[in-house]
């Protein structure tokens, strides 16, 4: 892929230059600019980038009223143009096997990178749909910092907008979180006092690992020199800090070596040869209640549930296409955010993977649910997403000729990319206007067809699906598998929780009557 056409520059000096951190000063004629190498995770998923199969977030907000235009394009000013990333581009390295570098892009223009469209009649969600299609196969210049917007002016009653960002600059839920930074809590608020009154991201990935030994290396993949020194004294001077230290290197070893070791997933309708158009669909709004209402039914999480539906979704939709899932099982990466809350300057790609088996061949919801929530709760102790971190921080890292065999990893080892975002729940405003709806899709990995975002907002969640129209030219079938699903899961909750109340009103009734006599009881001992 032509990442870096001839730009016509004029020849680069290098004035300053600094190996620790990548950061040099070059002048392109006249003009001075900073430089730094894109970091060995971000470099990552720009080499896997690839006409077939894009590595760039899409998100998505819809409104009941218009947007004006001014009002939104000053909010992206405060909010996204705070971070220099968003308006700088990258450049070619020197020499061409080296990482390439971002650098301030001299020409950068906002109106740009906010484009206004208008949707064909009748303006509906399958229109919209087949926009987000159309650009999910439009790659970025490359001339250009690495980001657009699109306010569409004429969706429904009010309008849409939405935002892509490629997966060099930062992941999933640095988009999200810059999303929720142009939103408010309150409507008709002034630019001026807009931060004030900013949503906040506070909920990481829901199988995120706590603060526990295995996910505390996150914190210390990136040591200094001088830190090493007093890693290294604290090791030899303290037996249980170099106990503490080991366990940690053979848990991350034990769990890269089960990853390499895993066998490849099944074929399906959803593996193949990519092509470069895509497919977009997503789901009515499921109120949330209704999904805690099943979990609480059958000792499951949010998350338990709405992966279960997916799974009993995926499974109809193969039968539907010709092939049997008997026993048969597929795997999802799930991507695991192991960043702070708080979004740093250089924004990035902070998350790893862990890779969860989906039982596509257990018809039966329930016993689905329980197998999932059991594989959900051993991914929950597991090291696999700090050490699919290191893997790609690897593919950043080594020469691109072996790049390839980094990323077949990834394209042998699962089906689909799935994540499931909690997004704050109260009603949120951009430029005044209500948002309506919000959602995202992530790019598949490597030669992966098929994606599922799941994102709950405002007390909703929404299903969305993102494929290879060559391999899933219908994902509003999986939409609609899903849907069934999940009705017929609240359907067997409801006639859960019947039967436990036929026998426990009986119970019920007898304690009360016992309750009843013990206090005229004890209210006749007190007359005594």
């Amino acid at each position: 892929m032509e990442r870096f056409p001839e730009q016509g520059r004029a020849p680069l000096r290098i004035n300053y230059w600094n190996s620790s951190c990548g950061l040099a000063l070059v002048a392109e004629g006249d003009i001075v600019m900073k430089r730094k190498k894109i970091s060995y995770p971000d470099n990552a998923w720009l080499r896997l980038d690839d006409p077939n199969n894009l590595m760039v977030i899409t998100g998505l907000m819809t409104f009941d009223e218009p947007l004006d235009y001014e009002r939104l394009k000053a909010i992206i000013e405060q909010s996204f143009l705070r971070f220099t990333r968003f308006r700088q581009r990258l450049v070619p390295p020197e020499p061409p096997f080296m990482r390439p570098y971002w650098e301030d892009d001299p020409n950068f223009d906002l109106e740009a990178h906010l484009e206004r469209l208008k949707l064909p009649s009748p303006a509906d969600q399958e229109t919209l749909q087949n926009l987000i299609s159309g650009l999910m196969s439009k790659g970025f210049d490359y001339t250009r910092p690495l980001w657009q917007f699109y306010l569409v002016e004429n969706y429904g009653n009010g309008g849409a907008l939405i935002a892509r960002l490629h997966h060099s600059i930062g992941d999933g839920i640095s988009l999200l979180q810059l999303l929720l930074s142009m939103t408010t809590t309150v409507p008709n608020i002034s630019i001026n006092d807009h931060f004030e009154n900013t949503a906040q991201y506070a909920n990481q990935s829901p199988t995120a690992p706590g603060k526990t030994l295995k996910s505390s290396v996150l914190n210390e993949v990136k040591w200094s020199s001088q830190s090493l020194w007093e890693e290294g004294k604290k090791i030899i001077c303290d037996p249980s800090h170099a106990r503490y230290r080991t366990l940690q290197v053979i848990d991350l070893a034990a769990s890269a070596s089960r990853l390499a070791l895993r066998l490849p997933d099944p074929p399906t309708v959803f593996k193949g040869s990519l092509g470069i158009e895509k497919c977009v669909a997503w789901s009515e709004p499921i109120e949330l209640a209704d999904v805690k209402y099943i979990g609480k039914t059958f000792n499951s999480t949010v998350n338990d549930v709405l992966i279960s539906a997916v799974s009993g979704a995926l499974g109809h939709y193969t039968e539907n296409r010709g092939e049997t899932t008997k026993g048969v099982s597929i795997h999802s990466f799930i991507p695991i955010n192991l960043r702070p809350v708080k979004l740093d300057e250089e924004l990035g790609n902070k998350f790893g993977m862990v890779i969860l088996s989906l039982p596509i061949g257990i018809d039966d919801p329930v016993r689905r649910l329980r197998r999932v929530k059991h594989n959900m709760d051993e991914l929950k102790s597991s090291s696999e997403a700090i050490a699919t971190f290191g893997i790609i921080n690897l593919l950043g890292a080594v020469p691109p000729r072996f790049e390839e065999m980094l990323a077949d990893f990834f394209d042998t080892k699962g089906t689909l990319i799935m994540t499931n975002v909690p997004g704050p729940q109260l009603q949120l405003y951009l430029a005044g206007a209500p948002i309506n709806t919000l959602m995202a899709w992530v790019p598949q990995t490597g030669r992966i067809a098929f994606g599922v975002s799941i994102v709950s907002y405002n007390g909703k969640v929404w299903l969305s699906v993102a494929s290879d129209k060559g391999l899933v030219p219908d994902p509003e079938t999986v939409i609609t598998y899903f849907n069934d699903e999940f009705r017929e899961m609240k359907l067997l909750a409801q006639e859960t929780q019947a039967e436990r109340q036929k026998y426990l009103k009986p119970m019920l009734s007898k304690l009360d009557e016992a309750i009843q006599t013990l206090d005229e009881l004890l209210a006749e001992e007190n007359k005594g």
